[in-house]
């Protein structure tokens, strides 16, 4: 199966991503999408040979702009990967429970809009939460409304910085998000 990573930022998911797949016979990382030119992750992404374009917020709207690139590609299934901007409703209806989404949280606490990044860590802090983690769930047109697929969490101090959060729960990330997206694509290839 074919999968599209949809970035917005430096891309250590997507990299480990990409790594975690090669020479997989069930998934390939086919292309990189990252609506901002200066995403490291692109450059990570050409690095280990993925093509890896560049799609303005305007284009990402344009059903007659995206839908053919990721049919150039055969995408398959598409990750969110630190990808900031909503999915558009034509990309949620074509790719129906093949788009999901990795959130730095335990969902549904600390979701929906202006919740990404530093902004979730710096929440749990403030609300004094003993755990955090990492949500991936399937994209729905709610933001970080999508059913949840699978969650993972970790102890968390008072002393913890968001720095500290931050850290603690990107390691849960580097450890289960790719075997999550193998879970949800042999289910699909399994399903076909």
């Amino acid at each position: 199966m074919n999968i599209a990573i949809f970035v917005s930022g430096s891309g250590s998911n997507c990299e480990n991503i990409i790594r975690y797949f090669q020479g997989s016979d069930l998934v390939k990382t086919a292309l990189v999408v990252s609506n901002r030119a200066d995403a490291y992750a692109l450059t990570r992404a050409r690095n280990l040979d993925v093509p890896a374009v560049v799609v303005s917020k305007a284009d990402l709207n344009r059903e007659e702009f995206l839908l053919p690139l990721l049919d150039r590609y055969h995408i398959d299934f598409i990750v969110l990967a630190g990808f900031l901007l909503m999915a558009p409703a034509f990309l949620i209806q074509r790719f129906d429970r093949r788009i999901i989404n990795l959130h730095p949280a335990l969902l549904p606490k600390f979701g929906g809009r202006g919740m990404w990044g530093h902004h979730v860590h710096e929440a749990v802090k403030a609300a004094g939460e003993t755990q955090t983690g990492m949500t991936v769930h399937y994209v729905s047109e709610v933001c970080d409304g999508g059913e949840i697929i699978a969650q993972f969490s970790t102890p968390i101090s008072p002393d913890d910085t968001p720095d500290d959060i931050a850290a603690k729960e990107h390691v849960l990330e580097m450890q289960h998000f790719p075997q999550v997206i193998e879970q949800v694509v042999r289910a699909l290839s399994c399903a076909e």
